[in-house]
C-alpha cells in the first residue's frame, strides 16, 4: 500500500503542478478552463483503459504467457520510473520556471488549445506511466486492495496538494519533495527488478542463475509487519536467488550513485569524459574475462554400460555396452564381443526419457556358430516348443534333417553428446529344416538351443541410463548458466561500454567547439536557499 500510495501521490502532483501551472495562466490572461478541464479528463480516460487494458490482455494469457507478460510490464515500469527519478532530479527545482515559460510561450501565439493540448499531452504521459507502474506493483503485492487503496488515497492527496498550490494555500519544496519519493521509488524499483526476474524464470525465458543465495523466511514471516515492509512494499522475497541478487544490486548501486552523488563532487569536463572511458575499458575488461574464463561445458561419459538379460528379473550382468564414434561394441561373457554399425546418415532424433537424442534402429542377420547341421525329429519336436511343426508328419518324415541356422537381431541405440544414452537388444533365431522327404523346407522360431547357447536379448541397466541421463541434464543446466553469464552478460555489458564510448565522444565534441571558461571571483553573498518552493 505505501508503494502505490507514493507512486500514485509523486506521478498525480507531477501533473497536478503542470495542470495547475496552466490553469493560473489562462485564469490570469481571463481564458476559459474548458478546453484544458476536456483535455485532462480525456487523458484520465485514456490512461485507466491503458491500465485495464493490460490487465484483461494479460488476465485472458495462459499462465505462463502472464508471467512473461508481467515481466515485460514490469521491465517497461522500471525504465518509466527510472527515467522519472532522473529527468525530476535535474529539473525539479527549475520545473515552476521552465513550465511557466513554456505556457507563456504558448498562450503568446494566441491559442489557449495549445495549452490545454499541453494539459493533456502532460496527463496523458504520467498517466500511461502510472498505470504501468501501478500494475507492475500489483502483481507483487499481497493484497491487490491494499494496494489499490494507497494508489487512490495518493492521487487524492496529489490533487488536494495540486489545488492548495494553485490557490496559494500550500507551499512546497519541490527539489526536496521529488529527492525523497524518488530515492523511495528507487526502492521499489529494484523490487519490481527481483519480480520481473523471478515472472521471466517462471515464463521459462531464464533459467539460469537460479540458486538460492539467503533464507529470509525468519525475517519476513507472513502477516508480519517485517514482512509487509521488505515483501510487500521492496519486493524483497524470502528466498531470492542468484540472479535476482545480482539484479537487485545492479540497479540500485549505478542509479542512486547516480542520482544521490553529491553535485559538488560531480567530474567536470575532461574529467567526466576521462571517467567514462575507464568504466567502458572497465566493462570490458569485465566482458572478455567472462567470455574466455567460463569453460564449456562437457559430458562425462560413465563408464561402460552394464547389460542385462530382459527377461532375468535379478539383473544379473550379461556383459558390457560401449559406445565409440560410430559403432556400439557388445561383449557378452559367454558369446564374445559384437560390433554394431551406427552409421549417421541412418540416425533419427528422438526424445528418450526427456533427453533429445539421436536413435538408431539396426537390423542383422547372421548365422549361428557351432549349431549341429543335422537334427533328429525328436530334436525339432524340441526346437519347436515339443509339438510336431505343422506340414511335417512322423511317418512321412522320420528324419533326419538338415538344419540351416541363422539369428535376426534388432538393436536399438540412443546417444546424446556422444555418450551412450540407452540401448536394447531383440533376438530371433531360425532354423530351417529340409530333407527327410520334405518338399520345401520348413522355418521354425525356437528360443531353444541345441548344442549351443542362443543369442539373448539384453539391455542396458536401469541404473546406467539414470546415470547418463542426471548427467545429460547437468550439462545442459550448465551451458543454460554459461550462456547467461559468458554470452548474454558479456554483450549486455559491453553494449553500455559501447554507449559510455558514444558519449563520451559527443562530450568530446561538444568540449572542443565550447569556449574556455572564464575564471571568476566569487562575490560575497548572504546565503542562498536550497531547491525550489512553490
Amino acid at each position: 500500500m505505501l508503494a502505490t500510495l507514493v507512486i500514485g501521490l509523486r506521478e498525480g502532483l507531477e501533473a497536478a503542478l503542470i495542470v495547475g501551472i496552466i490553469a493560473a495562466f489562462l485564469r490570469k490572461n481571463g481564458k476559459s478552463l474548458t478546453a484544458m478541464w476536456l483535455g485532462v479528463l480525456f487523458a484520465l480516460v485514456l490512461s485507466l483503459a491503458v491500465g485495464v487494458g493490460l490487465d484483461l490482455v494479460e488476465q485472458a494469457l495462459p499462465q505462463a504467457s502472464q508471467e512473461g507478460m508481467e515481466s515485460v510490464i514490469g521491465a517497461i515500469a522500471i525504465f518509466f520510473v527510472t527515467g522519472m527519478i532522473v529527468w525530476m532530479n535535474s529539473h525539479a527545482s527549475g520545473m515552476k520556471k521552465e513550465l511557466e515559460a513554456e505556457a507563456a510561450q504558448a498562450l503568446s501565439q494566441g491559442s489557449a488549445y495549445a495549452l490545454a493540448i499541453m494539459a493533456f499531452l502532460a496527463v496523458l504521459k504520467e498517466g500511461f506511466e502510472t498505470a504501468v507502474f501501478l500494475l507492475a506493483t500489483f502483481s507483487a503485492a499481497q493484497s491487490a486492495v491494499l494496494a489499490a487503496s494507497g494508489a487512490i488515497i495518493g492521487v487524492l492527496l496529489a490533487v488536494v496538494i495540486g489545488w492548495g498550490i494553485y490557490i496559494g494555500g500550500v507551499r512546497l519544496n519541490l527539489s526536496r519533495f521529488f529527492r525523497f519519493t524518488g530515492a523511495f521509488l528507487i526502492l521499489v524499483a529494484g523490487g519490481l527488478v527481483i519480480t520481473a526476474l523471478r515472472t521471466a524464470h517462471e515464463a521459462g525465458w531464464l533459467n539460469a542463475g537460479q540458486e538460492p543465495t539467503v533464507n529470509l523466511s525468519w525475517l519476513v514471516a507472513p502477516g508480519t509487519v517485517q514482512s509487509a515492509l521488505i515483501t510487500g512494499v521492496l519486493g524483497i522475497p524470502a528466498d531470492p536467488r542468484l540472479i535476482e541478487v545480482l539484479g537487485w544490486f545492479a540497479y540500485l548501486v549505478p542509479v542512486i550513485l547516480f542520482v544521490f552523488w553529491p553535485s559538488s563532487r560531480r567530474p567536470r569536463r575532461h574529467a567526466a569524459v576521462r571517467l567514462q572511458f575507464t568504466l567502458a575499458a572497465a566493462l570490458v575488461a569485465v566482458a572478455v574475462a567472462l567470455a574466455i574464463g567460463l569453460p564449456t561445458p562437457r559430458a562425462q561419459p560413465p563408464a561402460a554400460a552394464m547389460i542385462v538379460a530382459t527377461s532375468d528379473a535379478s539383473q544379473s550382468p550379461l556383459g558390457t555396452a560401449r559406445l565409440s564414434a560410430d559403432t556400439l561394441t557388445v561383449s557378452l561373457k559367454d558369446a564374445g564381443g559384437t560390433v554394431v554399425p551406427l552409421p549417421q546418415a541412418s540416425a533419427a532424433h528422438d526424445q528418450h526419457d526427456g533427453i533429445d537424442a539421436s536413435a538408431w534402429t539396426i537390423d542383422r542377420t547372421m548365422p549361428v556358430d557351432g549349431a549341429p547341421k543335422t537334427l533328429t525329429l525328436d530334436q525339432v519336436v524340441t526346437l519347436s516348443g515339443g509339438r510336431v511343426p505343422m506340414g511335417l508328419n512322423p511317418r512321412q518324415h522320420p528324419g533326419p534333417f538338415d538344419a540351416d541356422w541363422s539369428v535376426h537381431r534388432t538393436t536399438r541405440v540412443w546417444a546424446a553428446e556422444g555418450m551412450l544414452l540407452d540401448a536394447t537388444e531383440e533376438s530371433t533365431t531360425l532354423v530351417a529344416v529340409s530333407g527327410s522327404g520334405l518338399e520345401t523346407p520348413r522355418t521354425l522360431t525356437t528360443t531353444v538351443g541345441i548344442g549351443t547357447p542362443l543369442a539373448p536379448r539384453w539391455q542396458v541397466t536401469g541404473a546406467y541410463v539414470d546415470q547418463a541421463v542426471a548427467e545429460l541434464n547437468r550439462v545442459a543446466a550448465a551451458r543454460t548458466e554459461r550462456l547467461l553469464w559468458a554470452v548474454q552478460l558479456p554483450i549486455a555489458l559491453g553494449l553500455v561500454a559501447f554507449l559510455l564510448v558514444v558519449a563520451a565522444c559527443r562530450r568530446v565534441r561538444r568540449l572542443s567547439r565550447a569556449p574556455a571558461p572564464v575564471t571568476r571571483t566569487p562575490m560575497p553573498h548572504a546565503g542562498h536557499r536550497a531547491g525550489t518552493s512553490i
